[in-house]
């Protein structure tokens, strides 16, 4: 008998009504991804900080030429509105020297084919508004995501327990941070038993004093000589009273003894533990502190009050997060599959750049795609080449696509994090200006020796001499800098003067200071404005393929969702129903796709 999914959306990816089933929408994203050269190129080829450092730029070398002069003729917010909104039906219809060419138009079409649907529907018609006291701390977007999220939770629960004939008895919060979902899941309306796993204790101490403040516990009651310690408190300077040491010195200069002060709790306010009751009917929150390299629970479990009077055949969980951090979100989903006691899982998934890669760099060169040097980000080489059993892609069929898998560097995972369709005008030109700037800078540090050219090899059909010459056969080496004061960001000068100061006086980048003293101390200002002029009016470019590389970018963020997909379809031994599905409105929070799985 097939059972009814209330929770259940009609197709198990929100993939374009062009495709008939999700198996044509899976062959046609994969064929695309690991074909279209220029998407490769886009996702995974521009490394931003060498679009200057050659010549005519990555821009001309990449771009195909009839695309040029409508990229950098239009206006950025025109531009999105063509990548991402306009009918672009309509455009086709129309002639002239602005319209946009025929081959661009069809690459628009091709990522908004294979792009995941962003639409958004509520659970419920009406969701329960969090109270004041559960919403302290939560900006607005945090608010959106945590209503809809518990009520999404909420539902999807009584269908689990409907259709496997057992109540919930945990919800498993991986990479809880100060737990608001949790504290949310756990008050009334919902009354759910959560189990809060979260690898900083910081955090953890933090959503304590939240659950205090929202009722859910109470502080713990102390017991003084009230005498006493005031006697104490009024012989310390004031900005000692929570200090337990400096008041037990103060102690022992007046006199008390050691039996005495042990009659004093002498602890500040925010060293007294939470304390939580538990009562029939009312939900409740188990903290546990740990660092998850993999998908095993166990650790977690045998931590459980509840494992104290139940075994742990009696556990009924389901795995949840909102925005689960790099690998957390692996880990969530292959929980299901790795631990007895997880009968379902909800992850909404963040972080791509902090996925590790399971299959290594690849065995092979495509043409748009340059290795990343060490210096850059020391992770990420390290990440690339241990072959992390557990990380991206996840799924077999991806992991072994064309004998070759799929493979997504850093640059691609971080674009997919951009969220083009929330850009504005503002907000997108501050962002463009601080890239060019950059840019321009690493440019400065070639021509002045700060830096030099790495060679990867000569292109195919190339000479070794020739092959030095395409800009896709090197890379510089970067200059890591971090953000700068605002005020440095008010000009190019500022800028260039910022960082210089910051490279050769601070002292988390000695490794930079003599050679940037040596060779950039003097720049004139006149220099720095020779360098804004020639590149400025190239600035254009760079916004453009920015922009370009963050529409692209929604079908690597759609891989990566698929891939999730794709891993517990492919455990029907144990799964018995999977999907994805929006949770939030795309405009208050755009990583808002949940992979939901049942087990049998």
């Amino acid at each position: 008998m097939t059972i009814d999914f209330t929770a259940r959306p009609e197709k198990p990816l929100p993939y374009s009504d062009v495709f008939s089933s999700a198996d044509e929408y899976v062959d046609s994203l994969l064929d695309f991804a690991t074909n279209s050269h220029l998407f490769q190129f886009l996702c995974g080829g521009v490394h931003i900080l060498d679009f200057f450092t050659s010549e005519p730029g990555l821009f001309v070398s990449a771009v195909p030429k009839e695309w040029q002069d409508y990229l950098v003729q239009t206006e950025p917010m025109v531009l999105l509105d063509f990548l991402m909104r306009d009918d672009l039906d309509a455009l086709a219809r129309q002639t002239g020297p602005e319209q946009p060419p025929e081959t661009l138009v069809q690459y628009v079409k091709d990522i908004r084919k294979l792009a995941l649907r962003r639409s958004f529907q509520p659970s419920k018609p009406k969701l329960p508004v969090l109270p004041r006291q559960v919403a302290l701390g939560m900006n607005t977007k945090k608010v959106h995501e945590v209503t809809h999220f518990s009520g999404y939770i909420d539902r999807l629960s009584e269908d689990v327990a409907r259709i496997r004939g057992q109540e919930l008895t945990h919800l498993v919060d991986f990479g809880s941070g100060q737990n608001y979902l949790g504290r949310a899941l756990a008050s009334p309306p919902y009354n759910k038993h959560i189990v809060a796993v979260e690898s900083k204790e910081a955090n953890t101490a933090g959503a304590k004093d939240l659950d205090i403040l929202s009722g859910l516990a109470e502080r713990e009651k102390r017991i003084r000589n009230k005498k006493l310690y005031h006697r104490i408190m009024e012989s310390v300077d004031p900005s000692e009273a929570n200090d337990e040491e400096a008041l037990k010195r103060a102690a022992k200069a007046l006199g008390v003894t050691d039996q005495d002060i042990a009659t004093i709790d002498l602890r500040s306010r925010k060293e007294l533990q939470a304390t939580y009751a538990w009562e029939e009917g009312k939900g409740s929150i188990e903290y546990v502190v740990a660092k998850l390299g993999d998908a095993d629970l166990a650790p977690v479990i045998s931590q459980l009050e509840y494992t104290e009077t139940h075994s742990e055949d009696d556990l009924s969980m389901m795995a949840v997060s909102i925005h689960s951090c790099g690998n957390l979100s692996h880990y969530g989903i292959r929980s299901m599959v790795l631990n007895s006691a997880i009968h379902a899982v909800a992850i909404v998934g963040c972080c791509y750049n902090l996925l590790t890669e399971k299959l290594g760099p690849p065995t092979f060169k495509p043409c748009f795609s340059r290795p990343t040097l060490q210096p850059l980000n020391a992770r990420v080489v390290r990440e690339s080449e241990r072959r992390d059993p557990q990380g991206f892609p996840m799924s077999e069929r991806l992991s072994t696509y064309n004998d070759q898998g799929i493979r997504l560097n850093i640059t691609a995972r971080m674009m997919a994090c951009q969220a083009p369709g929330n850009w504005t005008d503002k907000e997108s030109d501050a962002f463009f200006t601080r890239h060019f700037y950059r840019a321009v800078l690493q440019r400065i540090f070639l021509d002045k020796g700060v830096i030099s050219k790495v060679y990867h090899g000569p292109s195919e059909g190339e000479g070794e001499e020739e092959g030095k010459g395409s800009p896709f056969n090197f890379s510089t080496n970067p200059v890591v800098i971090g953000s700068l004061r605002k005020q440095c960001y008010t000009s190019f000068s500022a800028y260039v003067r910022g960082a210089i100061t910051k490279l050769t006086t601070n002292t988390d980048f000695s490794q930079y200071s003599q050679i940037v003293r040596e060779k950039l101390s003097d720049i004139p200002d006149e220099e720095i404005a020779k360098y804004e002029a020639a590149y400025l009016p190239r600035k254009r470019e760079l916004s453009a393929i920015w922009s370009l590389m963050a529409f692209s970018a929604m079908v690597v963020e759609s891989l990566i969702v698929t891939d999730r997909y794709l891993f517990l379809k492919e455990h029907s031994d144990l799964v018995r129903d999977c999907w994805v599905e929006t949770v939030f409105d795309y405009g208050q929070s755009p990583r808002n796709l949940v992979v939901v799985g049942i087990k049998k």
